[in-house]
């Protein structure tokens, strides 16, 4: 089984069926569990982040994740391209089968998040190899169809994660939400290993943009911890503003540098595309509801409703649902009618709808009213994930639709770790000011709060763990000569606490609407309403009469 054998089906690269359809299947696992780690860890986290005590950390263990696999991702389809896709594929999945194992076997807080970036780098290869595999292996008539599994895969992902992260923390314990991936992806390393053609293709490598990679992770990590310091410090403290100055600063260095590589991982002429800048702008903004969503909410239903872990996954499907059908009926009538754009502003508004009641969530909202609303903000949300795909890959010429369609999976994981860092702020610093109102407004004595509050830092992490009883917690941390004063007053405490915790969701929140409105005035005024292309390649384009690239905003 060579490269160099006759491609008779049409494919750039011929083996046997039985191997290609085995190839697939491992291609596909390994795909299932990229897109599972981000969803099954989900309902498990509350519960992981008590037992690591900490709480104040929460939002890391995901955006850790998420900027890893950013900024790996466009380096490691050049170096698929100059070193092989066999041997590239097999270290990334490598990595993160030893980032889930390291996780797994975390004891501190810092080694889970130390680990998840391990992981997230080993993710990083899986989805931009795998689509370049597939387009080794299967002729164009036929990728359309496979890379439609893997659209399956990242939704039946969703569908399952949360459920089966909240099962195995509840019946085993949450260190198996990263063991579960190490048998099958085990498997699927097995099966490319023997089967999969060292595929290269170092003539399409001009160079590869390290700079870009390291000085764009150099600006958003600086700028991320400097956005988390602010839950317990100020602006001018040095590690809130000055940190977050750093990310500005070489933030602006990394567009000098894109500007200037040979082949960047952000082609900044992409942008001159006002089609692409809107949708890549749109996509950002639309990810602070859905990261924010699926984070936050299990939370609630844990700590404040008391639910399991598995009922929480199961409390998190109406959301997924009204993503994934909304997500798939959005592509089919984009194919249908070749019209998106008000279709899409109508969307993000009524993600906008489903988000601005989340923020009147209060401890006493009834769990099916929740439901409601995330079902209506997951259907605002779902078109996102398939019609700016398609909307971005008919705006630009064929030579740039790799390059665009990298952009808007960049910027969409953007979103996520900016959101996410940033809601957690907004939450951290919301849950610490609203606990002395909260308790005072349950008729709290003004002394008992002061006890509550003199450590207000460290609010986040002392009473926010999942898993115990509230009420026992507060007393077993109460000096025994001063029970007896709190004791009467713990029912009103654990009200206070859970009400404080809801409005601080609430106001994360916020951020989430905020960026659902952008995203609608976004799509209004920049993304225009294009006739979509029905065939490829610049002869095609010339034959239906219509540039291959949009022009440029004026």
């Amino acid at each position: 089984m060579t490269t160099s054998q006759t491609a008779i089906d049409g494919a750039p690269v011929h083996v046997d069926h039985r191997a290609r359809i085995e190839i697939l299947i491992a291609i596909m696992l390994t795909l299932f569990l990229s897109a599972l780690d981000q969803t099954i860890v989900g309902t498990a986290l509350p519960r992981i982040v008590t037992d690591l005590s900490g709480n104040q950390y929460y939002v890391w263990v995901v955006t850790v994740y998420l900027l890893a696999a950013t900024v790996s991702g466009p380096i490691y389809g050049k170096l698929s391209d100059q070193f092989g896709r066999r041997p590239m594929i097999m270290i990334g999945v490598s990595l993160f089968l030893l980032g889930s194992l390291l996780c797994g076997l975390s004891q501190e807080m810092w080694q889970l998040i130390v680990f998840r970036g391990l992981q997230g780098l080993g993710a990083g290869a899986i989805f931009p190899i795998s689509l370049a595999i597939i387009g080794d292996l299967f002729s164009p008539r036929e990728r359309g169809k496979y890379q439609g599994l893997f659209g399956a895969m990242f939704a039946v992902a969703s569908i399952i994660g949360p459920a089966l992260g909240g099962f195995l923390t509840d019946t085993i314990s949450w260190h198996w939400v990263f063991f579960v991936n190490l048998p099958l992806g085990l498997f699927a390393l097995f099966v490319l290993w023997r089967l999969l053609p060292s595929v290269r293709h170092p003539e399409s490598v001009q160079s590869i943009d390290y700079w870009g990679a390291a000085v764009f992770a150099g600006a958003i990590v600086p700028f991320l911890i400097g956005l988390t310091n602010k839950q317990t410090g100020d602006w001018t403290d040095p590690l809130v503003g000055g940190l977050i100055l750093i990310g500005v600063v070489l933030g602006v260095v990394f567009v000098w540098i894109e500007s200037r590589a040979k082949e960047p991982i952000i082609p900044l002429e992409l942008f001159r595309n006002r089609t692409v800048t809107g949708s890549i702008i749109a996509t950002l903004l639309i990810t602070f509801g859905f990261f924010g969503a699926i984070i936050f909410l299990p939370r609630w239903f844990q700590f404040v409703q008391g639910s399991s872990a598995t009922i929480s996954g199961y409390q998190m499907l109406p959301l997924m649902a009204g993503v994934l059908g909304s997500s798939v009926a959005s592509g089919l009538i984009v194919a249908r009618t070749g019209r998106y754009k008000w279709m899409t502003v109508g969307a993000m508004l009524l993600s906008a709808v489903g988000i601005y009641f989340m923020t009147g969530i209060t401890a006493e909202t009834p769990v099916p009213l929740v439901w409601l609303w995330m079902f209506i903000a997951g259907i605002g949300i779902g078109p996102s994930f398939a019609v700016f795909t398609i909307v971005v890959q008919s705006a630009v010429a064929p030579r740039m639709l790799g390059s665009a369609t990298s952009a808007l999976t960049f910027f969409r994981q953007v979103g996520g770790s900016i959101g996410l860092a940033i809601a957690g702020t907004i939450f951290g610093a919301s849950f610490t000011a609203e606990v002395p109102r909260q308790l005072a407004g349950q008729g709290v004595p003004q002394p008992l709060i002061d006890g509550f509050t003199s450590n207000g830092g460290n609010l986040q992490g002392e009473l926010t763990g999942v898993g115990v009883d509230l009420g026992q917690q507060i007393l077993n941390a109460v000096p025994a000569q001063a029970r007896a004063m709190v004791e009467p007053f713990i029912g009103q405490i654990v009200a206070g606490i859970h009400e404080a915790f809801s409005l601080a969701i609430a106001n994360a929140m916020w951020l989430a609407f905020a960026g659902a409105v952008g995203a609608a005035i976004v799509v209004t005024v920049l993304v225009p309403e294009l006739v979509l292309r029905r065939t490829v390649g610049e002869e095609a384009e010339r034959a239906e009469g219509r540039p291959s690239v949009i022009p440029a905003m004026e």
